[in-house]
C-alpha cells in the first residue's frame, strides 16, 4: 500500500491558484467518486479550505499516486500540471503521516493554534466516509490525527492566547470584568474590526449591543447582525453611562469622546469600571482619558502589542506541540510496521498448527482412539512444543519490524518455514 498527501496551501500558492483548485462542499461526492474510479486507488479524502486544498490517497503498490492526483486535478479543474506543479507539495509514507498530524494540530495553519482547521478536517473525513471513499486504513489514520490534535490542545497552551486584534479586545475585557455575562456594548462606527470584536463579545456573554454611526441606516444594518439596538449618532455620548464596553472605529477626524465627557460618564456610573477600545486611525478617543480611575482605554497599538506577545507565546508552545507530533508519528509508524509483519506471524502460526494437527492424526490412526485424559495430555504436549518453536521466530519478527535488516529477517523466516509472501 502507498500513502500520499498532495496539495497546495497558503505557504506554497497564491490565492488565485488555491481558488482554481478549490472544491465546493456540494461537489465533493462526485469528486471523490471520480478519484476512487482511478485504477489502483483504495481510499481518498479531499480537504478544501480558503487556505489549503489537499488530497490524501491510499493506493496499491503498483500505482503512481502522484500521477493520479495530477491527472485528477487536470481533468476536474482544467489546469495543467505545469501551471500548478511549482505550487504543489507531495508527501509520502511517514512524511504524509507527519504532515497530516501537523495540519490537524494547526501547526501548519496561517495562525498557529487556530481551532477551525480541525473541524474542517473532520468535515472532509465525514464527507469521504459518506461517499464510501474511506473504508479501511485511512479510517484509523484520520482517527489518530484527531486524537493527536486533541492531545496537543490539552497538553500545550497553543490555543489559549488571543492572536487577533478583535479577540485580544475580548480577552482584555474578561481581565477587567472577570465575566462578560450581562455586560452591555456600544459600537461607534461600522468598521470590520469593531464588528468582529462585537461578535466575539456577544458570544462571550455580553447581553446587548448598541450601534451608532453617522449614517443611521448603516447603524440599523449592523445592529441587526447582533440582534442589537441602533442609536442616533447625536445621542450616543448621553448613553455611555449605561455601557460597560465601548468599541470606537468611526472615520471622524477628531476625538468623538473627550476627557471631560468621560469624567461625567464615570461619575454617572458611580465609578463602576468601563472598558474603551479605540481601533480607529486616527484615534476616536482622547488618550488623556486613560488617567481617569476605573476607565481602561486601549488603542490599536496596545491591542497589537498584546497580539504580538501572545504570538510569541504560541510559538513557544508550538515547539512543545511539534515534539508531541513527532512522538505520535513514531508510534503510528511502529504500529504500521507491526501490522506489516502480522501476515507472516499468522502464516507461521497456521503452518505450525497444520503440522501439529497432522502429526496427531497420524498417531491416532496408528494407535487407535485415546481416552479423554490422553487426548488432553496430547493436546497440551504438542501445543507447548509448537508455542516454544514459534516463540523465537515471532519475537525476532516483531523486534526487527521497521528496522533496516527487518526485511532480511522476514525473508529468512519465510524461507525456513516455507511461507508464502
Amino acid at each position: 500500500m502507498k500513502l500520499l498527501v498532495a496539495g497546495v496551501s497558503h505557504k506554497t500558492a497564491p490565492v488565485e491558484v488555491r481558488e482554481c483548485l478549490a472544491f465546493r462542499e456540494e461537489s465533493l461526492p462526485a469528486a471523490l467518486a471520480g478519484l476512487k474510479a482511478h485504477r489502483g486507488v483504495a481510499e481518498a479524502v479531499i480537504l478544501s479550505t480558503c487556505n489549503r486544498v489537499e488530497i490524501t490517497l491510499t493506493t496499491d503498490d503498483q500505482a503512481n499516486p502522484a500521477a493520479i492526483v495530477d491527472e485528477f486535478l487536470s481533468a476536474r479543474k482544467a489546469v495543467s500540471s505545469s501551471s500548478i506543479g511549482p505550487h504543489m507539495y507531495r508527501h509520502e509514507g511517514r512524511e504524509a503521516i507527519h504532515h497530516l498530524f501537523r495540519v490537524a494540530a494547526s501547526l501548519d495553519s496561517m495562525v498557529i493554534g487556530e481551532p477551525q482547521i480541525l473541524g474542517q478536517l473532520k468535515g472532509a473525513y465525514a464527507a469521504a466516509k459518506d461517499a464510501g471513499a474511506v473504508c479501511g486504513w485511512l479510517d484509523s489514520l484520520f482517527s489518530r490525527a484527531f486524537s493527536v490534535a486533541k492531545r496537543v490542545r490539552s497538553e500545550t497552551g497553543i490555543g489559549q492566547m488571543a492572536v487577533s486584534v478583535s479577540y485580544a479586545a475580548v480577552e482584555l475585557s474578561r481581565k477587567i470584568f472577570g465575566s462578560l455575562e450581562g455586560r452591555t456594548v456600544m459600537i461607534v462606527g461600522a468598521g470590520k474590526m469593531s464588528e468582529l470584536a462585537a461578535r466575539h463579545l456577544r458570544r462571550s456573554g455580553a447581553s446587548h449591543v448598541f450601534v451608532t454611526n453617522r449614517t443611521h441606516e448603516r447603524a440599523i444594518e449592523m445592529a441587526n447582525l447582533f440582534q442589537g439596538t441602533p442609536v442616533e449618532y447625536t445621542r450616543f455620548v448621553s448613553m455611555l453611562p449605561e455601557m460597560d464596553i465601548v468599541i470606537a472605529s468611526s472615520g471622524a477626524p477628531h476625538y468623538i469622546v473627550t476627557k471631560e465627557e468621560m469624567q461625567r460618564v464615570i461619575a454617572a456610573r458611580r465609578n463602576r469600571p468601563m472598558f474603551l477600545i479605540d481601533i480607529a486611525v486616527p484615534r476616536n478617543i482622547d488618550p488623556a482619558i486613560n488617567s481617569i480611575d476605573n476607565v481602561f482605554l486601549y488603542d490599536i497599538d496596545d491591542l497589537e502589542e498584546v497580539v504580538h506577545a501572545n504570538l510569541r507565546e504560541r510559538m513557544k508552545e508550538a515547539e512543545h506541540a511539534e515534539a508531541l507530533v513527532a512522538e505520535e508519528v513514531e508510534r503510528m509508524m511502529a504500529r504500521l510496521k507491526v501490522a506489516e509483519v502480522a501476515p507472516t506471524i499468522v502464516g507461521l502460526q497456521e503452518q505450525l498448527e497444520q503440522i501439529r494437527t497432522g502429526e496427531i492424526e497420524k498417531v491416532r490412526r496408528k494407535f487407535g482412539p485415546f481416552t479423554e485424559q490422553q487426548e488432553q495430555a496430547l493436546e497440551a504436549l504438542t501445543r507447548g512444543i509448537i508455542n516454544k518453536i514459534a516463540h523465537g521466530p515471532i519475537s525476532e519478527i516483531r523486534r526487527h519490524a521497521g528496522q533496516p535488516e527487518g526485511e532480511h529477517v522476514l525473508a529468512t523466516i519465510r524461507k525456513a518455514f516455507h511461507l508464502q509472501e
